[in-house]
Order: structure tokens, then C-alpha cells, then sequence
């Protein structure tokens, strides 16, 4: 049977089969979770609603969160939730496990959670900062001097002659 195996999901797909190996559910990301972290997951979940309009769907395996752009998302693991949080600036915090350079203006920070308790200050208040800061970003200043036009010479006036 001709066919190929998906890179990503490791599926086999026959030839001229249809396969949509990114296209999934936050049920299907979460349908397996142990109790603990299904507990986690709901409470993560309901804190983001909290904030207010946004749209949240699942892409491969990752639920985000996002306005106009996604400001975190999650990925349910067996053994903890992987947050990834966008902030305009670097935590340092014993809940932050790794912070990266995301853009320009955004850090991104990873989180490790396993049990609802932890979803309280100060990762409901780091959502809340990343939920707005849309509102707060702007184009970076531009630090560039302008530049006043520079200053001409005066006109040569003609040699003057010498007399003979």
C-alpha cells in the first residue's frame, strides 16, 4: 500500500488519504488527564475566562489563549501542564522554570503545574498582566535623533584675478 508516515503523529496515511494530524479539541488534549491535573486544567481555564473576551482553541498540542494575538497557552503533559506565559518583561520567580526572548517586546515564560492550588497569585496575576498587554503595547520609540540639515557652505565666491 503506497503511502507515507505523517512527521508529526508518526500515522500512516495511505495515498491520497486526507490527514489533519494539527487539527484537535481541548477535550481530546485533556480527555486523559489524571484527576489532579484535569483539576488544574479547569481552574487555569476558568482564571482566563475570568479576564474576559478572547478566543481559545487547540492547535496540535497546545490549547492557547489569545486577543489579538495568543498571550499563553498550555500543554497538558501526563505528569503537569506546560504554561507558557507572554510577558513585556522577564520574571524572576521560583515558579518560572525557563524564560526566553519571544519577540521584540515579549518574554516568554514557562511554567510547570500539577495540582489546582498552584493556580493562584502570582501566576492569576501574571495571566492578568499578559491578558493586557496589548492594550499597553506600543510601537517602540524611535530613538533616532533627527537630524538637523547640514549647515551649507557659503557659495565660493569667483577667484580673483591677479593682476599681470
Amino acid at each position: 500500500m503506497k503511502g507515507h508516515e505523517c512527521y508529526h503523529c508518526k500515522q500512516w496515511v495511505a495515498e491520497g488519504e486526507a490527514h489533519d494530524c494539527w487539527t484537535t479539541t481541548e477535550a481530546a488534549l485533556t480527555r486523559d488527564l489524571p484527576e489532579d491535573l484535569r483539576d488544574a486544567w479547569e481552574r487555569l481555564r476558568e482564571a482566563a475566562v475570568e479576564l474576559g473576551e478572547q478566543r481559545i482553541y487547540a492547535s496540535h498540542n497546545s490549547i492557547m489563549f489569545a486577543r489579538k494575538a495568543c498571550y499563553f497557552f498550555v500543554r497538558p503533559k501526563m505528569s503537569h501542564l506546560e504554561v507558557c506565559v507572554f510577558l513585556g518583561r522577564e520574571l524572576r520567580a521560583r515558579q518560572v522554570r525557563r524564560v526566553d526572548r519571544a519577540s521584540k517586546t515579549k518574554f516568554a515564560h514557562l511554567l510547570r503545574l500539577q495540582h489546582r492550588d498552584e493556580v493562584e497569585t502570582p501566576i492569576t496575576d501574571w495571566l492578568r498582566e499578559a491578558y493586557q498587554l496589548q492594550d499597553t503595547l506600543t510601537a517602540p520609540p524611535n530613538n533616532k535623533k533627527k537630524r538637523s540639515p547640514k549647515p551649507r557652505a557659503a557659495p565660493k565666491s569667483p577667484p580673483k584675478r591677479r593682476p599681470h
